[in-house]
């Protein structure tokens, strides 16, 4: 089946259901309410009495797994990147049969970075804010902390598969999926329950995250029955709707609600919201890999060439090239809540607001050249080929990544009930790790460019410049390694010793949506200087009189 008509039932099913969804979940009723409760505790026997059910115990589970899948993630990346310059640089491991190449760990570091570290954050931070933003109790926090248990074990086995793809006969990173899917099932049922008792309308970020969580197993089911996992095209397009369902919406989610939350300021347009809500799911994400491999992989396929027809390049070119809309929307929409009317961000200060900057920063650039990559990619092109595992790297590491992660530092005293060990600790680890990854892969970004000019001349000798290049850029890129490390240490250093945190809403907390507005409000000295003003500068408040007013007019 061509990609339009599979587009066009996937879009039917995705809007029935969001329509579903916002109307009211009418499956559940009180016996199917109390049936599904039912499944997601006692149905799972003594297993279910190991899990804590504390408020915040089932977010606080998600994210500290994903820490530690962080710092494993980062690992695996620097020794891929290493390995790309000095294949023999861990041949000593040999003798205990581990002698992985660079492209094996690069694999695993970007699986484990998806699935384990974006993967488990996300999920995580929307265990906490659907509930916050429906004003109730997440369905079972209990079944919440089990299921992240599954999710770590299902990590363990892709990133297992990503070294020996087959173990005993069997497909192991089928297998990891299989497991990730009983996790999914379980996170998609708790957030349904606990978006069917909200007590008021939800808000965008959360809607963006449920049907985040929703697109990954809506997607892959309609691909599989249009019969695309087993052509080229149909893998390839899997890859681009889970990239653009599964972690931009969530991502998305996410990242506003922070946004909002870490600065005081009401979610800059709602309309903006909706518009990367709709765009996510009416286009082709570019971002990620240009390949069907990945997808074939993970669900046990054999990988089928790629190879689309005209119509199918023109409707991917298309829907790609309008990806850009909801891109541009979430990023305009995150940086201007941050800075609501000043000229700098809000609390800069504020744990996981440089990373959520950051990332809102990254989109657009980013998105433009994986635009360029996927559109080459589509259309058999293969000129920029050479870059496309660099790309995918930066895609990670300076985007999904530090929404994730600056997300999870915001709602962290929420979570927990006690902030951050150090704000300063805090502070050098986005340094550490935003420093590394942009600086490393960008000379290395600049390594394949030299390789793909040497190419293009038909020179045969390697180039020295090029492994100079990597190796600094891999060297480079351990700040990463050190800075995941320091976010790991401070939020576990957190949870043990952090000071409580204020149960009260505090004035640089949000609802996303203002409860009220002031005619005239105060200012700043930060933002008086941004308009221009100096020390020597005069400040007149306006002049007060006792002339009878007129009504204001909105």
């Amino acid at each position: 089946m061509d990609l339009i008509t599979t587009m066009l039932i996937y879009w039917a099913v995705i809007i029935a259901v969001y329509v579903m969804l916002n109307r009211g979940i009418w499956i559940f009723t009180d016996v199917s309410k109390s049936m599904s409760l039912f499944m997601l505790e006692k149905a799972l026997g003594p297993a279910i009495d190991f899990a804590e059910g504390r408020p915040g115990s089932g977010a606080r589970a998600w994210i500290m797994q994903g820490m530690f899948w962080l710092i494993l993630a980062s690992a695996f990346t620097f020794c891929g990147l290493w390995l790309d310059h000095d294949p023999t640089a861990l041949h000593s491991l040999g003798s205990w049969g581990y002698s992985p190449s660079s492209e094996t760990l690069l694999l695993a570091g970007n699986l484990v970075a998806l699935f384990g570290a974006v993967g488990m954050i996300i999920i995580g931070a929307g265990l906490h804010i659907v509930p916050s933003l429906g004003e109730t109790q997440l369905a079972s926090e209990r079944n919440a902390a089990l299921m992240s248990l599954v999710w770590t074990a299902s990590v363990l086995i892709i990133a297992i598969g990503a070294h020996e793809p087959v173990l005993l006969g069997l497909k192991v990173l089928f297998w990891g999926t299989a497991v990730q899917t009983l996790a999914l099932v379980g996170v998609i049922v708790n957030q349904l329950l606990t978006a069917a008792s909200r007590t008021k309308r939800m808000a965008f970020p959360a809607w963006l995250i449920i049907i985040g969580l929703l697109s990954d197993p809506i997607s892959t089911v309609i691909v599989f029955l249009t019969g695309g996992l087993e052509t080229g095209l149909g893998q390839w397009l899997l890859v681009r709707l889970i990239s653009g369902g599964f972690f931009f919406l969530q991502v998305a989610g996410v990242s506003l609600y922070a946004a909002s939350q870490g600065t005081g300021n009401p979610l800059w347009s709602r309309s903006l919201a909706a518009v990367t809500l709709l765009g996510a799911l009416l286009t082709l994400n570019p971002l990620g890999q240009t390949t069907g491999t990945l997808a074939a992989d993970l669900l046990g396929f054999e990988v089928a060439s790629f190879e689309p027809s005209s119509k199918d390049v023109i409707a991917g070119s298309f829907l790609m090239a309008l990806a850009s809309i909801p891109i541009i929307a979430l990023s305009s929409n995150i940086l201007v809540t941050m800075r609501g009317d000043d000229t700098f961000m809000e609390n800069p200060d504020s744990p996981g607001m440089p990373e959520v900057n950051l990332g809102a920063l990254m989109l657009i650039p980013l998105g433009i050249g994986a635009l360029f990559l996927q559109t080459d990619a589509l259309t058999s092109g293969n000129e920029l080929t050479g870059i496309s595992s660099t790309l995918t790297l930066l895609v990670v590491w300076l985007l999904l990544v530090p929404l994730a992660l600056g997300s999870a530092l915001c709602i962290f005293p929420a979570v927990t009930g006690r902030n951050l060990m150090s704000i300063n600790r805090s502070r050098w680890a986005f340094w550490m790790m935003a420093g590394g990854a942009f600086s490393g892969l960008i000379i290395t970004l600049m390594a394949d460019f030299s390789d793909m000019a040497l190419a293009e001349a038909a020179v045969v000798d390697e180039s020295t410049i090029s492994n100079e290049l990597r190796a600094i850029g891999s060297v480079l890129f351990y700040g990463t390694v050190i800075g995941a490390i320091l976010h790991c240490m401070n939020m576990v250093n957190g949870i043990l010793r952090g000071s409580f945190a204020d149960a009260q809403a505090t004035p640089s907390s949000s609802s996303i949506e203002p409860s009220s507005y002031n005619l005239t409000s105060g200012t700043t000295v930060r933002k008086i200087l941004a308009s221009g003003a100096n020390l020597d500068t005069e400040v007149v408040p306006i002049s007060q009189t006792d002339d009878p007013g007129s009504p204001t007019e909105l």
